[in-house]
């Protein structure tokens, strides 16, 4: 059985793979840990088990010394968060955390979808995080679907499956899956989600994890994804 713990711990090691690959890093202060996103701008506190503005005041530091322009803080539940609001944190978007096995999510007929490690058409953030598929060793990968007249882009997703983080028990994880509005309602998204959770479940994965927003909880419901709890997220424009 999947649990928040575990989501939470996917969800970090994630955050720790996007800033590898794009030449930010991982650090800590005062038994946080923090991740910079250089090609957001975005700097990230992952999970504390306690939250003090004496903690949070130096990591904020850095982060302004290192160019972020948006901070967040990725919290359980039952973490006590009234000492974010003293540094100006505001409460923000809701993760809904899901989860499937591999083997209810993939399916035949996802041909729409294609895996590849080079997409012409990003540039910005999404040119940079996709340097994240072609680490080493590998443990994500990325799909995209197309229109079939134009041959623009339709749709994207990653998945991820990481190699050395202690407690996941054969856990993936499904990230930034979306669809373009002018293409939902084609079974794109579902095309994207088996393609990318067949990928991770090749690598080993028997399950998956994902981070759903309350308009995602019904599509990923009706793919096998299951309701396991609810986190919350704070965000501070620096």
């Amino acid at each position: 059985m999947v649990t928040i713990v575990q989501c939470q711990r996917l969800q970090s090691a994630w955050c720790a793979a996007l800033a590898t690959a794009t030449g930010g890093k991982t650090f800590s202060t005062h038994g946080s840990t923090w991740v910079w996103l250089p090609a957001r701008k975005e700097l990230m506190m992952m999970f504390p088990e306690r939250v003090s503005a004496y903690a949070v005041r130096p990591a904020l530091a850095e982060g302004m010394r290192l160019g972020a322009s948006s901070a967040r803080v990725w919290l359980n539940s039952a973490v006590n968060a009234s000492e974010l609001g003293v540094v100006g944190f505001s409460p923000s978007w809701q993760p809904w955390w899901m989860a499937a096995p591999v083997s209810a999510v993939v399916r035949s007929d996802d041909d729409d979808a294609v895996l590849t490690t080079d997409v012409p058409d990003y540039s910005g953030p999404l040119e940079q995080e996709l340097r994240v598929v072609r680490s080493q060793p590998r443990q994500a990968w990325h799909a995209v679907t197309r229109d079939r007249d134009s041959g623009m882009l339709s749709g994207a997703a990653y998945s991820f499956y990481p190699s050395g983080v202690d407690g996941l028990d054969r856990l993936g994880g499904i990230h930034h899956l979306e669809v373009l509005p002018d293409h939902q309602r084609r079974g794109l998204a579902t095309a994207l989600l088996s393609a990318t959770a067949r990928a991770a479940g090749d690598a080993g994965a028997t399950n998956l994890a994902v981070n759903a927003t309350p308009q995602g909880f019904e599509f990923l419901s009706r793919r096998g994804f299951t309701l396991i709890g609810r986190g919350r997220t704070y965000a501070l424009h620096l």
